[in-house]
């Protein structure tokens, strides 16, 4: 099988780490500049691409690891073309991108897998696992964090610009929103507030969430563009009428003094770590690589990305207007919900607990 993957940035080169053990072929690398894909072309034995129609005539699946604004253009290219598409989170920018791109990939029937790592990652397969099997009897409620620094690059840092990234919700909090649907099901409502929608001038960022399930248990979702390089840390707290799960990242250390290291000691984002000899991230594509091989299903769809899109855009709406936000049954559209029962309390901004 025949791979060419589209970024050659920190996820690029993680994803081409991960296809190389598969036993997959490389066969070729686009950047912008054509440049930036000189040292890991040659590092896999792959080409060094001028541009997409290029890579699509070598390859049999395409990885896209490009920024998010540019997911939808390149997945729906690769589709007509008929190559299966591997896409790095989120799906797309916007809703209607993502449909468009599922919706080409059935047409072409090419497969489209969206690469949501952190459902490989075992503390939270587990606790899926184990709710799942009625262990803590039915969720009432559950909390998640994901904490990290802002992510940096030297130069045309686009995951700074809300247009083309879709800011902390859509680009960070997006693991924990597919992860709440896939623990407690789907979401209703949802309601959000963020530093920068307060100011956008902030130097750092920090999101609240709260998701409302059909079934009605509340998903309290956290999220941080804060920490000094290199922390990431990520917990969850899981509360069933039978039981609870829980997780810490930072659990086996009582005390930790971090400081910021000196630039170019840290990735340009954040990465989680996990205890498994195997990186989640060689799971992840593996699982995809066995799904085209074998036909069998991935751990996620194309489809449960675009939910977990939904969910993000619905946030990034409700920290605009300050208003709480329905999904619709359809799941289509958003809906702003005047009605103030739906809001759930939040301090004043400047007054105390």
């Amino acid at each position: 099988m025949k791979v060419g993957i589209i970024g050659t940035g920190f996820m690029g080169t993680t994803h081409a780490h991960a296809w190389a053990k598969t036993g997959a072929t490389i066969v070729g690398f686009l950047a912008a500049p054509p440049s930036e894909a000189e040292t890991i072309a040659k590092q896999y034995g792959a080409k060094v691409c001028s541009d997409l129609g290029e890579l699509l005539s070598l390859a049999d699946v395409v990885d896209i690891c490009s920024p998010t604004y540019l997911h939808a253009e390149m997945a729906i290219r690769a589709a007509k073309a008929h190559k299966h598409v591997v896409c790095e989170k989120p799906l797309a920018l916007n809703v209607e991108q993502g449909e468009a791109m599922i919706q080409a990939c059935n047409a072409a029937k090419v497969k489209l897998f969206v690469a949501h790592v952190v459902r490989y990652f075992p503390e939270y397969t587990l606790a899926a696992a184990q709710v799942h099997a009625g262990t803590i009897g039915k969720v009432a409620t559950a909390e998640y964090r994901r904490l990290s620094y802002r992510p940096k690059k030297p130069v045309g840092n686009w995951f700074l610009d809300e247009e083309k990234s879709g800011g902390i919700f859509l680009d960070l909090m997006i693991h924990d929103f597919d992860i709440a649907r896939w623990i407690a099901g789907d979401v209703a409502s949802v309601y959000a507030k963020k530093v920068t929608s307060i100011d956008k001038n902030s130097p750092s960022d920090y999101g609240e969430v709260i998701l409302t399930h059909v079934s009605g248990a509340l998903s309290h979702v956290s999220g941080a563009w804060a920490y000094p390089p290199p922390v990431f840390r990520t917990g969850f707290e899981i509360a069933g009428d039978g039981g609870l799960i829980q997780h810490d990242s930072e659990a086996e250390s009582p005390i930790e003094l971090l400081l910021q290291q000196e630039k170019g000691e840290a990735p340009d984002v954040g990465l989680p770590a996990s205890p498994l000899a195997e990186s989640p991230y060689d799971l992840e594509i593996a699982d995809f690589y066995r799904c085209l091989q074998k036909g069998t299903e991935p751990l996620i769809h194309a489809e449960d990305g675009l939910l977990a899109l939904k969910i993000a855009r619905a946030a990034m709406e409700s920290a605009r207007t300050g208003e709480p936000v329905r999904l619709s049954s359809s799941g289509t559209s958003y809906n702003i919900q005047s009605d103030m029962d739906l809001k759930p309390h939040f301090p004043q901004e400047g007054g105390s607990k």
